[in-house]
Parts: structure tokens; C-alpha cells; sequence
């Protein structure tokens, strides 16, 4: 697989509680996107730099586990994750990540409990996200008929 790069922008104008800002991506799929402290902090409708994390926490992790099932032969039917996003108060001030709570539902046929949870465990270890987040990770898999 060849290499991968992304961008994205960030654009922020104002102070910190009273500025708004834009999130642009190279390829398009976000253009302008407003984002705020009222949005991150507060109940403003819109988007904010945990939620886009947890959006790509729960793609890159099942993308991960399709790979791994299907090179198991066993591809999913489906595979549904919801990804939390914890934010707290750092030790000497700030903010920091300190856990992503991952809720994954799956449709795999001729798969039991248990080989699911191990391919779920080790997509959950192995996304790329996964390793770049300094969080606590936790992992909540089971089978739907």
C-alpha cells in the first residue's frame, strides 16, 4: 500500500472564548466548517475538534477490523462503532484527551464471540488512530444476527 498524506486547515479569528474559526480539508469534504468554543465547551450547534477525533476513531477502527476479518475470511456484513470522546482537565492546567470509549456492533457470519472480540482487539490496538491518540481506549464488541 502506497503511503498515505492528508491535510487539513484550521482558521481561527478572536479570542479563545469569543472567536469562531473554519475547518477546511485538502480534499474538500469539510470546506469552511465553523467551530467555536460554544460549540466545543457548550450546547452551540456545530462541530468541534473531540467529535471530528471520535468520527475518525470509528472509521479508521473499522476499516481495520474489515481488513482483518476479510483477510481472515470472514468479511463483515456490517460493522457499526461509536467512538466517545472523554476531555478533562490536565494536571497543571489545560485540557487533555484522557479516554475514547469505543461501542462496536457487528454482523460477521460463521464467526463465534470470542474470534470477533480478538480481531476487534487487535483492529482496536492497530488503527492508526488508535496509536496516535495518548488516551485510554476501551473496546466494547459484540456479534447482531
Amino acid at each position: 500500500m502506497a503511503q498515505s498524506n492528508r491535510s487539513a486547515e484550521a482558521v481561527w479569528r478572536g479570542a479563545g472564548k469569543d472567536g469562531k474559526g473554519t475547518l477546511t480539508s485538502s480534499t474538500g469534504t469539510l470546506s469552511g466548517v465553523p467551530y467555536s468554543a460554544g460549540m466545543r465547551f457548550g450546547d452551540e450547534a456545530g462541530t468541534n475538534p473531540e467529535e471530528l477525533i471520535a468520527a475518525a476513531h470509528a472509521g479508521c477502527f473499522n476499516m481495520a477490523l474489515a481488513f482483518a476479518l476479510s483477510g481472515a475470511g470472514h468479511p463483515p456484513e456490517e460493522l457499526r462503532t461509536t467512538a466517545k470522546v472523554k476531555m478533562e482537565k490536565a494536571d497543571g492546567g489545560g485540557f487533555r484527551i484522557a479516554a475514547v470509549e469505543l461501542t462496536l456492533t457487528g454482523k460477521v457470519p460463521g464467526l463465534s464471540d470470542e474470534e470477533f472480540r480478538k480481531h476487534a482487539e487487535g483492529a482496536k490496538a492497530g488503527c492508526p488512530v488508535s496509536k496516535v491518540l495518548n488516551a485510554d481506549i476501551t473496546l466494547n464488541a459484540q456479534l447482531s444476527s
